[in-house]
C-alpha cells in the first residue's frame, strides 16, 4: 500500500509563523508586566491554625465520612462535605497542638523559635487528604509575589500524617519529589511498601511497618504452636501487602501455613460475607488472622453472629485491636472473647488532659466548612449548634452553644488519656521534627553538611534540609521510649500484645498481656504473661490449630499432594530415620527398633577382648616369648659350633627382628588411633625388612664361603666380612625407613569410621592413606624375600653336613607363600577382618621363619648335643 506524503504550502508556513510570533509576544509581555501568581481556587477544608516562625502541617481524620460530588467535567465541581465527627481523630490533632505548645514553652528545645501549625481534616478520604497536602505544601495565599531569586520559608516545613497506607502512598509520592518530610503515625499507614526509599524518599513513620507486624504475628503463632490459620484482609494496600508479607514470611520461616486467604468486601455484601463465613466454618483452622479495618470487621461479625460460628481464636492486627469498642458488646463477645491482637505501643503524655480541658470554641466563626474544628467538636460533644442555628433546629428542641459549657461535666472519650496509642505516635512525630529542626539550627558555620559546608538558616529553610537531620534524629520520650529512624524511615519497632477479656458480669476489658520488640540483634522477641490471658474456650487453654497432627513415633511426614506443607500423612520411618520430622539420626547414631529415637551405633574393631583378638594377641606374645627363649639358648650356647656356624651375630639380629615382628602385630589390635595407624605399618615394614635383610646377608655369606672352598675363590670372602654384613643390613633397612617416612609425610594413614559395610554399625579402621606407599612397602619386602629365596635355592645342595641354605630356602618359601596369599585375602576382607588377616600373615610368616631357621638348631642344642661338634657341623673338618 503506497503512503501519501503531505506537502506544506506557503500559507501553512505563514500561519505557523504567526502563531509562534503571537506566543512569543505573549510570553515576553507576561515576563515583563506580570510579577505575581494568582491562586486559581481554594479548597474549603476544616482547619486549625497557629502562626509561628516555622509552620508544621498536619492531616487528621476529624470526620469519618465525606460526600464527594460527581465530576461531570462540564462545570466547576462543588466542594466536598464531611460528616460523622470522629472524636479520636480530633484528639490526635489536639495532641499535635499540645506537643507544639509544649515545645514552644521549652527553653532548651528550639530557643527563640516559635513553632506554629496548620492542621487539616482529611475526612478519611483520599481526594480530600490529597487536596489538604497540596494546600499545605503550596500555601493558600491569594497572590504570590515573584522575586528574582527563590528564597524564603515554605508554607510548611513538614507534614504529620497521613492515616492510611493508600493516602500515604499517593501523597508521599508527590511530596517526595520536593523532599518535603512526611511523618505518619497511624496504624493504617503501615504498608511495608512505604519503606521503599527510591519511591518515597521523604516518608517517615513513628509506627512500625507491616513487615514487623507480620513477624510479630508469626512470633505469636510460633509461641502457641499454631501452624494452621486463616487470613482475612481488606481490599487495599494495607491488607494486600500484609497478606503478601505474611505468606512470604511463613514460607521462609516454615512456622506455619495459611488455610485460606479471603478479601472482605468494602460494602456490606451479604452474599460475599456469607460465603467467607462458610469457608471459615468448613476449614479445620481454628485461628483466624484479621488484617482489616474496624468497619469491615463489624460487617463480618454480623454474619458470624448470625451463623453462630464459635470456637475460633481471633488474632487481630493493630487496625482494630485497641479501637474496637463497638465490637466489645454482648452480641459479639461470645465470638470475639479471648482475641489476641497487636496494638500500637501505649504511651503517657503528662499534661495532655489539662490541655484538652482548656479547649474553647471560636465564637466569631459560624459552622461553615473552613472554620474551626473546635466548633464542630463542641457541637458534637454538647449536642448544640452555634448561632445562627440551622433552620428548624430550635423548633425541634435543639440547644444553642454558648461556648461556656464545661467539658468535665460531659461523658466523653475525648478526655480519656489512659490508652494513648495513635496520639503517642503523633507526640513522637512532632518531637522528632522539633529535634531535627533544633539540630539543624545549631549547625556551626563552615561546618555544615550541605554544599560548601554551609548550614541552613531560619530565614531560608528548605524542607530537604530538614530531611537530612530527620534521618539522623535520636531522642527519648518522657515515657522512656527511644525514637530514631532506620535507613527506610521506619521507627525502632515495638508492639503491645492485647487480650480481649470477657468478664463474668458481661463487661469487657482490653488488657496488655505482653510485648513484641526488636532486640539488639535485630530479631523479634516476644514476652507474654500467659497467666493473664483469657481464653474463650471451655478448657480455658489455647486452642490447637494444626492441619495434621504430629506423626507418632516411628513414622514420618509425607506431604499431601496439592495441599500446603502443614498437611501431611504419616508413614513408617525407614531405618536410620526417626519421628514425625523424617530426620536422619546423627552420624554415630541409628534408630531403635521402634523408630522413635536414636541410639548409638554399635562399634566394631579388632579388640583385645573378643575371641579373635585374644587368640591373635596370645599368638603374638607366644612368638615373642619363644624368640626370647631361643635368644637365651643361643646366648648361653654361643660358643658351640651350631651357634657359631654362618655368623652368630646375624642369627642374633634375626631373632631380635622376629621379636619385633611379633610385637608389631599388637599395633593392629585395639581401637585405631592416629599414632597406631601411623606406627603399625612403619613398624611392620621396617621389622620385616630388618629380618629379611639379615637372612639375605646370611645366604650371601654361605655362597661366599662355598666359593672360597674352590680354587681361585679366596678373594670372595673379603667382601663379606663382619663390617660389610652390618653395612649391608643397615643400608637395606634404611631404604625401607626412607619409604615409610615419605609415605607418612605425603599421605599418612589415619583412623576412619566406616559405615559402608552396615548402616547400623561403625567399623573403626585405618585407611592406608596412600595405596602407592603401602604397595611400595610390601613390594620392597617381597623383593628382598624373593632374592633371598633365589640365592638360598642356588646353594641348597652344598656338601656341608649342616647346610643352613636348605633351611633358609624352606623358610623363605613359607614366607613368600604367606604374603602372596595375603594380598587378595586382605583386599576382599571387610572392616576389622582386614586387620586380622594382616596380623595373621605377620604371625604366620614370623613363626615360619622362626621354626624353619631355629627349630633344627635348638633341637641339636637341647636334644642332640652329641652332634653339636665342629666335625659334625662342618662335615669336612673346616670351621666356617
Amino acid at each position: 500500500m503506497k503512503t501519501e506524503t503531505k506537502k506544506f504550502t506557503f500559507c501553512d508556513y505563514l500561519l505557523l509563523f504567526i502563531l509562534l510570533y503571537s506566543y512569543f509576544c505573549y510570553a515576553m509581555s507576561s515576563s515583563v508586566f506580570t510579577s505575581s501568581c494568582q491562586l486559581q481556587g481554594q479548597f474549603h477544608l476544616n482547619i486549625m491554625h497557629k502562626t509561628g516562625d516555622v509552620i508544621l502541617g498536619g492531616l487528621f481524620p476529624v470526620h469519618f465520612f465525606s460526600s464527594v460530588p460527581d465530576l461531570s467535567f462540564a462545570s466547576e465541581p462543588q466542594q466536598p462535605s464531611c460528616h460523622g465527627f470522629y472524636v479520636q481523630g480530633f484528639r490526635q490533632a489536639q495532641t499535635m497542638a499540645f506537643a507544639i505548645d509544649e515545645i514552644n514553652n521549652n527553653s532548651s528545645l528550639l530557643p527563640n523559635v516559635t513553632v506554629g501549625y496548620t492542621l487539616y481534616d482529611n475526612c478519611a478520604e483520599l481526594g480530600i487528604g490529597f487536596r489538604g497536602a497540596l494546600s499545605l505544601a503550596s500555601g493558600q495565599e491569594e497572590q504570590i509575589i515573584l522575586h528574582n531569586t527563590c528564597v524564603g520559608k515554605p508554607p510548611v516545613l513538614a507534614i504529620v500524617g497521613e492515616t492510611s497506607s493508600t493516602r500515604s502512598i499517593a501523597i508521599s509520592s508527590i511530596l517526595g519529589l520536593y523532599r518535603v518530610p512526611m511523618v505518619s503515625f497511624h496504624y493504617f499507614a503501615t504498608c511495608s511498601c512505604l519503606s521503599d526509599r527510591q519511591k518515597y524518599p521523604s516518608f517517615f513513620r513513628t509506627i512500625p511497618s507491616d513487615a514487623f507486624q507480620v513477624r510479630a504475628m508469626i512470633q505469636i503463632l510460633k509461641h502457641f504452636g499454631w501452624t494452621w490459620a486463616g487470613l482475612l484482609i481488606t481490599d487495599d494496600d494495607y491488607g494486600l501487602h500484609a497478606a503478601r508479607s505474611l505468606q512470604s514470611e511463613l514460607s521462609l520461616s516454615g512456622e506455619g501455613c495459611l488455610a485460606y486467604v479471603e478479601v472482605l468486601p468494602w460494602d456490606k455484601d451479604t452474599d460475599e460475607l456469607r460465603r467467607i463465613v462458610d469457608v471459615m466454618k468448613q476449614s479445620t483452622a481454628r485461628v483466624v488472622i484479621a488484617f482489616v479495618h474496624l468497619s469491615h470487621m463489624i460487617n463480618l461479625m454480623e454474619e458470624v453472629a448470625k451463623q453462630n460460628v464459635t470456637g475460633l481464636q481471633w488474632l487481630a492486627s493493630e487496625g482494630w485491636t485497641a479501637t474496637g469498642a463497638v465490637l466489645q458488646t454482648p452480641k459479639f463477645m461470645p465470638y470475639l472473647g479471648g482475641t489476641l491482637g497487636i496494638a500500637i505501643r501505649r504511651g503517657e503524655i503528662p499534661g495532655l488532659r489539662e490541655f484538652l480541658l482548656q479547649i474553647r470554641p471560636d465564637l466569631h466563626h459560624n459552622n461553615n466548612y473552613g472554620n474551626s474544628m473546635v466548633n464542630q467538636f463542641w457541637e458534637f460533644t454538647f449536642q448544640c449548634r452555634f448561632a445562627p442555628a440551622p433552620a428548624g433546629w430550635l423548633e425541634g428542641g435543639g440547644a444553642i452553644c454558648t461556648g461556656k459549657e464545661d467539658l468535665e461535666n460531659v461523658n466523653t472519650k475525648f478526655l480519656d488519656v489512659s490508652n494513648l496509642r495513635p496520639e503517642y505516635n503523633v507526640y513522637k512525630a512532632v518531637y522528632a521534627l522539633a529535634y531535627a529542626l533544633d539540630d539543624m539550627l545549631q549547625c556551626k558555620p563552615r561546618r555544615g553538611p550541605f554544599s560548601g559546608h554551609s548550614c541552613a538558616t531560619l530565614q531560608s529553610l528548605e524542607p530537604w534540609q530538614l530531611l537530612y537531620y530527620l534521618e539522623r534524629v535520636n531522642f527519648s520520650t518522657p515515657f522512656g521510649d527511644q525514637v530514631s529512624f532506620d535507613e527506610n524511615g521506619d521507627v525502632v519497632p515495638i508492639y503491645d500484645v492485647m487480650n480481649w477479656l470477657w468478664l463474668p458480669d458481661g463487661s469487657t476489658k482490653v488488657q496488655n498481656v505482653g510485648e513484641v520488640k526488636r532486640s539488639a540483634f535485630k530479631v523479634e522477641e516476644i514476652i507474654l504473661d500467659e497467666d493473664k490471658i483469657f481464653w474463650n474456650f471451655e478448657s480455658k487453654k489455647p486452642v490447637r490449630s494444626v492441619c495434621s497432627e504430629s506423626c507418632p513415633p516411628g513414622t514420618h511426614m509425607v506431604r499431601k499432594k496439592g495441599e500446603p506443607k502443614c498437611c501431611f500423612d504419616c508413614i513408617p520411618c525407614s531405618e536410620g530415620k526417626i519421628t514425625n520430622k523424617r530426620s536422619n539420626c546423627p552420624e554415630d547414631f541409628w534408630s531403635n527398633p521402634q523408630r522413635d529415637h536414636c541410639v548409638p551405633k554399635k562399634t566394631e574393631f579388632l579388640s583385645y577382648f573378643e575371641p579373635l583378638g585374644i587368640c591373635l594377641t596370645a599368638a603374638s606374645l607366644l612368638g615373642t616369648f619363644i624368640c626370647t627363649v631361643v635368644l637365651g639358648i643361643f646366648i648361653y650356647h654361643r660358643r658351640t659350633p651350631i651357634v657359631r656356624a654362618n655368623n652368630s651375630e646375624l642369627s642374633f639380629q634375626v631373632l631380635l627382628s622376629l621379636k619385633l615382628c611379633f610385637l608389631c602385630s599388637l599395633l593392629f589390635i585395639g581401637r585405631p588411633r592416629m599414632w597406631t595407624c601411623q606406627l603399625r605399618h612403619a613398624a611392620f615394614g621396617i621389622s620385616f625388612v630388618l629380618c629379611v635383610s639379615c637372612i639375605l646377608v646370611k645366604t650371601m655369606v654361605v655362597l661366599a664361603v662355598f666359593k672360597v672352598s674352590k680354587p681361585g675363590g679366596g678373594t670372595s670372602l673379603k667382601w663379606f666380612g663382619a663390617m660389610q654384613q652390618r653395612g649391608t643390613v643397615l643400608c637395606l633397612t634404611s631404604i625401607q625407613a626412607a619409604i615409610c617416612t615419605a609415605w607418612l609425610v605425603s599421605a599418612s594413614p589415619t583412623p576412619h569410621k566406616n559405615t559402608q559395610y552396615q548402616n547400623d554399625k561403625i567399623v573403626y579402621e585405618c585407611t592406608v592413606g596412600s595405596t602407592v606407599g603401602f604397595a611400595v612397602l610390601l613390594g620392597y619386602i617381597g623383593m628382598l624375600a624373593v632374592l633371598s629365596f633365589l640365592i638360598a635355592f642356588l646353594v641348597r645342595n652344598l656338601p656341608d653336613s649342616f647346610n643352613e641354605a636348605k633351611l633358609i630356602t624352606f623358610g623363605m618359601l613359607i614366607f613368600c607363600a604367606v604374603w602372596v596369599a595375603f594380598v587378595p585375602v586382605y583386599i576382599s576382607s571387610p572392616g576389622n577382618y582386614a586387620d586380622a588377616v594382616e596380623v595373621f600373615a605377620i604371625l604366620a610368616s614370623s613363626f615360619g621363619l622362626l621354626i624353619t631357621l631355629f627349630g633344627p638348631k635348638c633341637y641339636i642344642i637341647l636334644l642332640r648335643p652329641e652332634i653339636n661338634t665342629k666335625k659334625a657341623v662342618m662335615g669336612r673338618g673346616a670351621e666356617l
